[in-house]
């Protein structure tokens, strides 16, 4: 036999894992509702998934080797990267989902310009799935209703999962981005060639921070806010193209953009046959708000599982075979994301704990930790000694917060 899996959504990590899958000669399924998807995104990637996931540097827009944190009472921090080789890709979501879905596909995946509606279950452990959608591409929007008969999927189908639905995979706690793509006149572009601004504050987040990432033409000026919140992002929006007015002066808005954030795992990744990833299985991280590499290498990792499961297609996975996945994810990524959500718990709650958070980033060994705990996703322990001192000067920013605090 050739295992037939489906795959609900082509972001990065549902083409992470339809690429993956096809490259094992499993019999893949990419299913993807807008081709021309432009997902409200800041868009920062590390620099380890740029060779991790093979990535051209064309689809890199910026690599940004300056961060500029600004506090709530405008104090400002600049941290640079010192090794020239490194930096902070900035991309194009359109741009990068496009680049890894067209490789998925002529890889071998077969893609299909489709809307996901229902799943009918099998009784058993061996019968197929059967995927009910409507297939948008000769006939557009209206489409034509059509079913596909599948052994296993992997849900990439964002925040708003169906595949998540459909299994049963419970409700999580989730945020709202809210984004504007603000064209700016050349000689204020320039100052952006190489510069990221993060805002914090509740003029601008009552939970979250605010930032400016620079594109290829443009900047991205964003916010989030939990979704309890919601009614007052427009608010925050307003607060964040104040605090950064001058330097967005005689901008021009091209797309206004929002989206729902995860803000936990769900609480069931695998049922069955059916194993989420990316933001349907909730792997976005507190604090940093980062999706895209851990989206990309949560697919990866699950196809990874079902191909070393099936033994290369000849056989079904089992529900005990898939969540070996889960099992591998949370030993490698638990911990990162238990203490980016202690950060925010501690450091975002008030604006005096936010002075204390950007004080706290002037610190060369605080900037040097947390650049190569993102950069390379490994975090390097602190000698002692060092480890004593972040400590000490973590306390005495938080005390010094208050005082700072507007």
């Amino acid at each position: 036999m050739t295992l037939r899996v489906a795959v609900i959504g082509s972001g990065p990590a549902g083409s992470s894992a339809a690429e993956t899958l096809a490259k094992a000669g499993i019999e893949t399924y990419l299913f993807e509702r807008k081709l021309d998807n432009a997902k409200p995104c800041g868009g920062a990637i590390p620099l380890c998934m740029v060779g991790e996931f093979d990535l051209p540097p064309e689809i890199i827009d910026r690599r940004v080797r300056k961060m500029k944190m600004i506090s709530p009472s405008n104090r400002e921090v600049d941290i640079n990267l010192v090794n020239e080789e490194e930096y902070i890709g900035m991309c194009r979501r359109e741009v990068l989902d496009g680049f890894l879905r067209n490789r998925a596909a002529k890889l071998g995946a077969n893609l299909i310009n489709a809307t996901v509606h229902k799943l009918d279950i099998p009784a058993n452990n061996t019968d197929p799935y059967t995927i009910h959608y409507v297939d948008h591409t000769e006939t557009g929007a209206e489409g034509v209703a059509k079913t596909l008969k599948v052994d296993a999927i992997i849900g990439a189908d964002g925040a708003n999962s169906r595949v998540a639905k459909e299994m049963g995979a419970g409700d999580y706690n989730y945020a709202i981005a809210f984004q504007e793509r603000i064209r700016l006149p050349e000689d204020k572009m320039a100052y952006y060639n190489d510069l990221a601004e993060m805002y914090v504050g509740n003029d601008v987040s009552t939970d979250f921070y605010a930032w400016v990432f620079p594109k290829y033409d443009h900047v991205a000026v964003g916010t989030g806010t939990m979704h309890i919140n919601k009614a007052s992002i427009k608010q925050l929006q307003a607060g964040i193209r104040a605090r950064a007015s001058e330097k967005l002066a005689g901008g021009k808005i091209i797309k206004v953009e929002a989206h729902p954030i995860p803000e936990h795992p769900r609480p069931r990744r695998v049922v069955g046959r059916i194993a989420l990833v990316g933001d349907a299985a909730g792997y976005v991280t507190k604090s940093s708000g980062e999706g895209i590499y851990f989206a990309a290498k949560s697919g990866r990792m699950c196809a990874e599982t079902i191909v070393e499961a099936s033994n290369n297609g000849n056989r079904i996975p089992t529900e005990d075979d898939l969540k070996v996945y889960l099992k591998r994810w949370d030993k490698k990524y638990g911990l990162t994301y238990k203490v980016l959500d202690i950060l925010q718990t501690v450091f975002y709650r008030s604006d005096a704990t936010r002075e204390a958070f950007v004080e706290m980033c002037d610190d060369l060994d605080v900037q040097r930790l947390t650049f190569d705990s993102y950069l390379y996703k490994t975090v390097v322990p602190a000698n002692p000694i060092t480890q004593l001192k972040i400590t000490a000067k973590t306390i005495a920013s938080l005390i010094r917060g208050n005082a700072l605090a507007p």
